[in-house]
């Protein structure tokens, strides 16, 4: 089937998407090398289950797919899973992440990973990411293409071997660390402590890392791990790298449009990508880099040690939609650090509502067309690298406009859902808001109801009771629900 690469979708759509590539550190129209866009994402290593920060990621990766789409691309979008090779170290020392967690749990590293992949796939569907349209490659479902990769540059002379595995030789690879201008000369935060001393140069990183009671080292310790293969080197198993590589140019080819992931993987993880398939291909890699950006926790690093993670779970457990996790990462732009505070996803989720409704009293089954004002600034600020806060802002001054007819509010705002993913025209969404309107309710018991809501949100659980037995001692039955209070007269 031929079709026209850069047909717009809706029409008004006319001006040319731009986004920012981290390669070259500018501002790029986006060209992709033909009719569909390959697109992948560096998803989650499946040792535990993945915070609010972790999260960006995918739900950035699914905003850009669906601003392709507007623009009237197809698009392949391939997520991998991380089930082997992912070190505690970016030194390739200590353990595998996987192992050290089944280890610990007494199970089965693919045990865990079956048990975290479910948890994110239910985390991705909360989020209204559709998985239906992408893939999600296992990194050991691909062990033959990372062993016939590392062959590859074994024999081009990019790899060498040493008692503890085969490593990339970055010295034959001139522009290694290219990728966010890395200083590889200077030891900066994050940068690599040279640990092995058979290792050529201090950058270079495992291609394949043999198993411990394979090493000469640690003959006598007889380490026994659960995920090995055979290999041309000896039994071990794949590095952490290869296998995002092996695995695209299985499933997209040897060159891709897009590769996105978190602003973290810039200096090793996603330079060793790039050393591995040019030195392979003699090709560019990937012609668009696209990193999100930190968030942090009322100021402060996420971090198990500080006891301040936060899951998804945590906020449906409050009464908010999942959807207002979305509502409240677009209200940043994805290059610039969010902070995350329960006030803030709060008042996501009650813009989110406030949008819900306003959406459902505009009339359905009209033929009238969005407003073209509005499309041109929606369009517009999206395709200006995605900015998302600016596009939200269009839309807030659209349902306020009163010179737009509610109909024609209406076919925009299904234009702008396209991109923002709220399901505004989900069934769902019309019975939920249906059962939570309290605009009948008297000033009064909305103000207890409001105050309760609060003391909720700061954890004053007993002041919530106490509000509870009152409200329903004014004749009303009072439930918690994932999407707020509901409440009904007796």
């Amino acid at each position: 089937m031929i079709f026209n690469l850069f047909k717009k979708t809706p029409s008004t759509a006319k001006e040319p998407l731009y986004l920012h590539n981290t390669l070259s550190d500018k501002l790029e129209r986006f060209e992709p090398l033909n009719g569909t866009v390959k697109m992948y994402n560096c998803g989650p290593t499946v040792y535990e289950e993945q915070t609010i920060g972790n999260l960006r990621g995918p739900l950035l990766a699914n905003t850009v797919k669906r601003a392709l789409e507007a623009w009237g691309y197809r698009v392949k979008h391939v997520n991998n899973i991380t089930d082997v090779g992912h070190l505690v170290s970016d030194s390739d020392e200590g353990e595998d992440k996987m192992e050290k967690v089944a280890a610990k749990r007494d199970l089965s590293a693919q045990d865990i990973a079956k048990e975290i992949t479910a948890l994110y796939f239910a985390d991705l569907d909360a989020l209204g990411i559709d998985r239906s349209q992408m893939e999600f490659p296992r990194a050991t479902a691909y062990i033959a293409e990372q062993i016939a990769l590392v062959k590859t540059l074994e024999e081009k002379g990019y790899a060498y071997l040493i008692d503890d595995g085969v490593y990339f030789d970055t010295a034959k690879f001139p522009g290694y660390g290219k990728l966010g201008h890395i200083d590889l000369g200077g030891q900066k935060d994050g940068a690599r402590v040279e640990e092995n001393k058979e290792k050529k140069n201090q950058h270079d990183f495992a291609l394949w890392k043999l198993s411990p009671k394979n090493t000469q080292e640690n003959t006598k310790q007889g380490a026994k791990r659960q995920q090995e293969w055979d290999s041309p080197w000896g039994t071990g198993f794949p590095g952490w790298h290869i296998e995002c590589t092996a695995m695209i140019f299985k499933l997209l080819g040897k060159q891709i449009d897009i590769h996105l992931g978190g602003i973290d993987l810039i200096p090793i993880h996603h330079n060793n990508e790039i050393a591995q398939a040019e030195a392979a291909t003699a090709k560019q890699f990937v012609r668009y880099w696209m990193h999100n950006a930190f968030i942090t926790i009322e100021g402060k690093k996420i971090s198990k040690s500080l006891g301040n993670t936060i899951y998804l779970h945590q906020i449906t457990e409050r009464g908010l939609s999942p959807l207002a996790l979305r509502y409240w990462y677009l209200t940043g732009h994805y290059r610039s650090p969010m902070n995350f505070t329960w006030e803030a996803v709060e008042g996501a989720d009650t813009a989110l509502k406030r949008m819900e409704r306003a959406f459902l009293e505009f009339p359905k089954n009209s033929k009238e067309a969005p407003d073209k004002k509005f499309l041109e600034d929606f369009y517009a600020a999206m395709g200006n690298d995605l900015d998302t806060p600016k596009a939200l802002a269009h839309v807030w001054d659209l349902i306020k406009d009163d010179a737009v007819s509610p109909a024609s509010k209406r076919a925009s705002l299904m234009e702008a859902d396209k991109i923002f993913g709220f399901g505004l025209n989900d069934p769902r969404v019309s019975t939920k808001l249906s059962v939570l309107e309290q605009t009948d309710l008297p000033e009064e018991v909305q103000q207890l109801l409001d105050e309760r809501s609060a003391a909720r949100i700061a954890q004053n659980y007993g002041r919530a009771d106490e509000l509870r037995i009152y409200i329903e001692g004014m004749g009303y039955e009072l439930k918690d629900t994932p999407e707020g209070q509901k409440v009904n007269k007796k």
